[in-house]
């Protein structure tokens, strides 16, 4: 394979082993179209898979891997499981491959979002983005006391500020609260739209069932809920924030976690408790 500069190697490597691009188009659609899944019925008619073949192909000399895994990354299959989907190719599961090619000491959520920068998809403007994550959501309960935010109607909409301005680095901020914990009920049809206000690191959102013990999340935090990951959006840049919406069915009851799946970012903090009752 002929990639170009090393920098770019790790990067892509991150790729291969589980980050998305600009929006979540889950396995499974969501029961509430985004304007992006409405827009983009088919991966291989949306004008972010023809931007993710030429910046990949650009990078990669066409091919992604050899051997019976070539085009595999660059095929509408593959890009729609990086953009929020689960049936990922076994050979994209090494546990080794992030280590072995991208060493340590590297930020991927540096590189991917330098990669991502352009990619298309909806912007918001930073004060629109800090009304918006400050903003108490329409039915919902904030007790900034407790560091909670309820919901008890059958409908939940919020936005989440990835690394927001003014905030403590590689935290959320929803509702004006830091990763607080969101409750809601079961059955509850959701809409989550994430912003990524962090200026040179790619952010994204995964509601999971797993712990946040893994430097790897996009590995191992399968998404609870079909819909329900975003895997990061690139940075911002004149035309606005990225921008993107998770939309499912909160439909089993329990107690899961919302977290960035950027490699380490869930460890240093970018984690809440996502109670469904």
């Amino acid at each position: 394979m002929k990639w170009k500069p090393v920098s770019v190697l790790a990067g892509v490597a991150v790729a291969a082993v589980g980050l998305g691009t600009w929006a979540a188009i889950a396995a499974s659609p969501p029961s509430h179209p985004t304007a992006a899944t409405t827009a983009n019925p088919a991966p291989s008619a949306s004008p972010g898979y023809s931007w993710y073949q030429s910046m990949m192909g650009n990078y990669s000399g066409g091919t992604m891997m050899g051997g019976s895994s070539a085009g595999q990354m660059m095929s509408p299959a593959g890009y729609q499981w990086m953009t929020g989907g689960t049936n990922a190719p076994g050979w994209m599961r090494g546990g080794s491959l992030p280590s072995a090619m991208m060493g340590t000491g590297t930020d991927p959520g540096k590189i991917m979002g330098r990669l991502w920068a352009d990619a298309p998809g909806t912007r918001v403007s930073p004060s629109a983005a800090a009304r918006l994550g400050s903003q108490i959501p329409a039915d919902a309960h904030a007790d900034r006391a407790a560091n909670t935010l309820t919901f008890t109607g059958p409908t939940v909409r919020l936005t989440v500020l990835a690394s927001p301005q003014g905030g403590r680095d590689e935290t959320f901020r929803i509702a004006g609260m830091t990763n607080p914990e969101i409750a809601l009920r079961a059955g509850a049809q959701v809409s989550i739209q994430l912003i990524n206000a962090d200026p040179d690191t790619a952010h994204g959102l995964v509601i999971t069932a797993a712990k946040v013990t893994s430097s790897m999340p996009m590995m191992t935090a399968q998404p609870a809920f079909p819909g329900s990951a975003l895997w990061f959006l690139g940075n911002p840049t004149a035309a606005g924030m990225h921008a993107g919406t998770l939309t499912f069915t909160a439909a089993s009851p329990g107690t899961y976690r919302y977290l960035c799946p950027v490699p380490g970012h869930a460890q240093k903090g970018m984690t809440g408790t996502f109670t469904v009752s």
